[in-house]
């Protein structure tokens, strides 16, 4: 009984990894908005940046802190600048 339940186990894995493998390599920047939009900087929660961090990361979900200053997200034209701590352009 033990030696199925871990053939089952790797089976179930094996699975998830095929499954798993072409989503993970579609990682990039997010798709441009269907709304006009411009880059905000410094605004991001964590994991839920659109891309970008010079020497950090590259990918859509990978800031690992919020308002990261070098991570952006796509807002509307003319927004950034009404929210606390936004910037057209990256941090220092």
């Amino acid at each position: 009984m033990h030696i199925l339940s871990k053939t089952g186990f790797l089976v179930a894995s094996a699975v998830a990894a095929t499954v798993a493998l072409p989503l993970l390599a579609k990682a990039g920047p997010a798709p441009a908005p269907s709304f006009q939009a411009e880059k905000c900087y410094g605004v991001n929660a964590a994991g839920k940046n659109d891309c970008a961090a010079s020497n950090s990361h590259s990918c859509a979900g990978e800031a690992h802190q919020a308002m990261d200053p070098k991570s952006w997200i796509f807002v509307p034209v003319g927004t950034c600048s009404k929210i606390q701590g936004g910037s057209l352009t990256p941090k220092a």
